[in-house]
């Protein structure tokens, strides 16, 4: 199927060249709209008891929210102080605010807070309203501080944003230049990055598509950029390498583009539908946040090998021998694949010396994920020092009983008095400030509950449960809401979907690569692989993140996982895991099929993809490393973790534990049992298979230990 799809892109180069490019860049003019749409919402869990509590409350007062708290300096002592800032928020425009309450004075009457409830309860709409009436908020003789949700989604986002583009002005140049090194040319080396500019494109006219009809969250458009430009390079270093190694065999370009999409291609197309399988994981949490990373995961990494599979093809065909045009002067001969052999041989002379150390240190650095504790998005994601940051810091310390960071308590029917008597109760509880009334009607009682300390402590999370716990009044039901709810509600929400997401990762990398390779132990092996992978390099970032050390040098505040950006982050480098797996095991099971030992094919898988898949790993580092300095915490999370997961699994596991776990494996690492075999190759995509005399190959010195 793949060799046939080659000869048709061959001999429609033109037209597969002039639709593919004419698509992507209809897409991406189209997908500019994507900017206006995307939301920053989407991390609760919509049908939590915290969810529920907000929209009962907003049904019987209407919105409620302090979506901007202002807090102003001055002698609040003095009564008409007070009255000059209340005659000035009386001004605000109706279209804009809902309503105002305050001022309200701090205890030493230095400070009052002003909190603004918006007309909407869109957030992009709020993020609109909030700078129609930003210039407004001064008031002449007062100093102010701005804080509160809505200025602090602005305040993400467009560092997210500015970010986002810093990163690729940074990645973009740097990436064609190292391309130009690996290569050895400056045509060769632009082909990638084409294919990823296209897929980038593709991927934000697909998530415009989607926020046509749901939310997307504006860190989608990140997860895009990043996974569209870091796999176009990845599949098309994969296909121009593999081209120019046809080439120099001496077929012509007719057959090198056959034979690079039967071999390269088939490789590419499996690789990318077992990381879009393993970002669809995504979709099972009911968390519109998360459902956003995976439209903007699978849109560009779909787009990407769909590129590379049709564009790329055409754009070799056309260029043939002329894609070593512009070469650099150490492109004169061939790299060398005598350093792979010689490693390959040195550790499959000592599998077990090599393999038990490094099995030992990747669940050394895993031990840390023990203690990982999960939070949310806050204000702390922010630098230190930021305005919004420090505003809304000021609120939750001297304002704690009108912050956002208390329990919202909620109360459907009852009488009066037995309300009140519950409200009481939950004074008493530990942990639990002070319980002011918000009003009542509709048969519906709202009311907040300041927390004695910090709204994702361990206090304040057993203060949640103690109040869940108590005997609602008689006749009625209660709900609880507010952050520390939701954050609890939301971890609650997915730990009951992980084992089904884990469940898909893992079904799915051993269905596809049992397919792809006719193997039982394979894939056994590859899923083992991923998972210490993956546990070595969250046991890291727990340790730094979280743990916070070495957390001044990389200028964060130590604190919980936002659990979101975790999920997406497993989903992501255990995606990448087996996508550099599928890499190295392609070239192995072709030399094997061609009659090679076990040791000759670990030698050939080695020798012809190990430069490919370090060079994909260390463009790959630059395209995501570039997030480390992203000004917003979780994204530089993003960052450290993806260079921490790619040097880990680019280098020691695949290049070292794998062969010597193939080496202990021996001929029982290619078997699967008689019927299965018979149902992998009449389900199999697969094509007769690239003969590449290997003989002449495999059998030098060095080759085998």
């Amino acid at each position: 199927m793949f060799a046939k799809w080659g000869s048709v892109a061959y001999r429609r180069r033109w037209v597969v060249l002039i639709a593919t490019v004419l698509l992507a860049v209809v897409g991406g003019v189209w997908g500019i709209g994507v900017f206006d749409k995307l939301s920053q919402g989407g991390y609760e869990a919509p049908s939590s008891e915290a969810a529920r509590a907000d929209k009962v409350a907003e049904e019987a007062f209407g919105r409620q929210n302090g979506d901007v708290i202002v807090i102003y300096r001055g002698d609040f002592a003095n009564q008409l102080e007070l009255k000059k800032i209340a005659d000035h928020i009386s001004g605000f425009p109706k279209d804009d605010v809902l309503k105002t309450v305050g001022p309200v004075p701090s205890d030493d009457k230095r400070q009052a807070l002003v909190a603004i409830t918006l007309t909407s309860g869109d957030s992009n709409e709020q993020i609109k309203q909030f700078e129609d009436i930003q210039k407004q908020l001064a008031v002449d003789g007062f100093s102010q501080q701005v804080g509160g949700l809505v200025p602090t989604q602005k305040a993400i986002n467009d560092m997210s944003q500015a970010d986002l583009t810093r990163a690729e002005m940074f990645s973009l140049p740097l990436v064609l230049l190292l391309l130009v090194i690996i290569f050895g040319g400056l045509v060769a080396a632009s082909l990638p990055v084409v294919v990823g500019g296209l897929a980038i494109m593709g991927a934000l006219g697909v998530l415009h598509g989607v926020a046509i009809f749901t939310e997307v969250n504006s860190f989608a458009v990140n997860v895009a950029s990043l996974l569209g430009l870091g796999m176009a390079i990845d599949y098309g270093l994969f296909m121009v390498g593999r081209f120019r190694e046809e080439l120099a065999a001496g077929r012509t370009t007719e057959q090198a583009v056959g034979r690079t999409v039967a071999s390269a291609g088939r490789t590419v197309m499996f690789s990318a539908t077992l990381l879009v399988i393993a970002l669809a994981g995504l979709l099972l949490f009911p968390h519109g946040f998360l459902k956003s990373l995976a439209y903007g995961g699978m849109s560009s990494v779909a787009i990407a090998a769909l590129v590379s599979l049709t564009l790329l093809p055409a754009l070799l065909g056309v260029l043939g021998h002329r894609v070593d045009k512009l070469a650099m002067p150490w492109r004169k001969k061939e790299p060398s694949e005598r350093g792979w052999r010689r490693l390959s041989g040195k550790v499959m002379k000592r599998p077990v010396l090599v393999a038990v150390p490094i099995i030992g240190v990747l669940v050394a650095l895993g031990a840390p994920f023990l203690g990982v504790q999960f939070g949310q998005v806050t204000e702390k994601v922010l630098p230190e020092g930021n305005t919004v940051r420090v505003a809304t810091e000021n609120i939750n310390q001297n304002f704690s009983a009108l912050s956002n960071t208390g329990f919202k308590i909620v109360v459907k029917g009852g009488d009066q008095a037995a309300v009140q008597d519950y409200l009481g109760r939950v004074k008493d509880i530990k942990g639990v400030g002070d319980v002011q009334p918000l009003g009542s009607d509709k048969g519906v009682t709202s009311a907040s509950a300041g927390l004695e300390q910090d709204a994702l402590s361990d206090e304040s999370k057993q203060a949640l449960k103690d109040v869940r716990a108590l005997a609602p009044p008689a006749g009625a039901e209660v709900l609880v809401g507010g952050n520390t709810a939701m954050v609890s509600d939301s971890l609650d929400a997915i730990a009951d979907k992980l084992p089904l997401m884990i469940a898909l990762l893992v079904g799915a990398t051993l269905i596809l690569m049992f397919l792809a390779f006719g193997s039982v132990l394979l894939p056994i092996k590859a899923v083992v692989m991923s998972a210490l992978s993956l546990s070595a390099t969250f046991g890291v970032l727990v340790w730094v993140f979280q743990e916070g050390h070495g957390a001044d040098l990389l200028g964060i505040t130590p604190g919980p996982l936002e659990s979101g950006i975790v999920v997406l982050m497993a989903a992501i480098v255990f995606g990448l895991s087996t996508d550099y797996e599928v890499f190295l095991l392609s070239r192995m099971v072709e030399a094997r099929g061609q009659g090679a030992t076990t040791e000759e094919a670990v030698t050939i898988g080695l020798a012809k993809t190990g430069r490919v898949i370090t060079s994909a790993a260390l463009l790959l580092v630059v395209v995501t490393g570039a997030f480390a300095f992203s000004q917003v915490a979780m994204m530089r999370f993003v960052g450290v973790g993806m260079i921490l997961a790619l040097v880990l699994d680019a280098t020691v596991v695949r290049m070292l534990l794998v062969p010597a776990v193939l080496k202990l494996l021996g001929n029982a690492a290619w078997w699967s049992p008689g019927p299965l075999k018979r149902i992998q190759e009449r389900l199999a995509l697969h094509d007769e298979p690239v003969d590449d005399d290997f003989d002449d190959e495999v059998r030098e010195p060095a080759a085998v230990g």
